[in-house]
């Protein structure tokens, strides 16, 4: 990786497409890939695929383009998926349920390790084989287990005094759900998920399309 410039956070969020692209290629059991043949796939132009990954080595060879399965397990490793990581999630309601019960986080070396709650009702139950803990038997629980990533699908009004408790215990990744934004401490890496907000950009593009076709948007 080229050491000497910050990769920007564009090309950053690009990288699991990539991973994503390139897996669904090894299962197809394509072997190798141009930049060209991969922009069509992606929507993405293949000078901006060369410019993305030139910035971690480049990768690719001249007449040849991309050998997949080796460009899949760098990526793999420059995201930091060739490790186990160890998730817990605070709030056991819809949203919590939903990521305990998504399969595919364990294919990508993500493990959920505990659920925590306030609600008895919650409390003692099993989501697919991980329990949901008393909230007050959290701290001991990221003291003496290795945690990584706490995910926060609590209300806001409790999501900020949680996040500096777990920050305090030594949790340095928040995948955070509780539709405030969080301002940690810089040694603390926080992702502010808001499912209303892609919605809205969402409904943007198409009120947009709409109005390039000289529809009226809602007519």
């Amino acid at each position: 990786m080229n050491s000497e410039r910050k990769i920007s956070s564009a090309v950053i969020n690009r990288l699991p497409r990539y991973y994503r692209y390139l897996g669904d290629l090894l299962e197809s059991d394509i072997t190798r890939i141009s930049s060209k043949e991969l922009s069509t796939k992606m929507n993405i132009t293949a000078s901006q695929i060369r410019q993305d990954l030139n910035n971690f080595g480049g990768f690719g060879q001249q007449g040849y383009g991309y050998n997949v399965e080796y460009l899949y397990n760098e990526i793999k490793k420059i995201l930091g998926l060739d490790r186990v990581y160890n998730l817990i999630v605070v709030g056991g309601g819809n949203i919590g349920q939903a990521l305990v019960n998504y399969t595919n986080f364990e294919k990508r070396g993500f493990v959920i390790t505990a659920v925590f709650d306030v609600n008895p009702r919650l409390i003692g139950m099993t989501i697919r084989g991980v329990e949901v803990y008393d909230v007050d038997k959290m701290e001991d629980f990221v003291k003496n287990n290795k945690v990584d990533v706490a995910i926060l699908t609590l209300p806001r009004s409790q999501a900020s005094k949680v996040a500096n408790d777990l920050a305090a215990w030594g949790v340095k990744g928040m995948w955070n759900f509780s539709h405030v934004d969080l301002a940690m401490p810089e040694d603390v890496i926080v992702e502010n998920v808001h499912l209303t907000d892609s919605l809205m950009t969402l409904l943007y593009k198409i009120n947009e399309v709409e109005t390039e076709e000289g529809q009226t948007p809602n007519s």
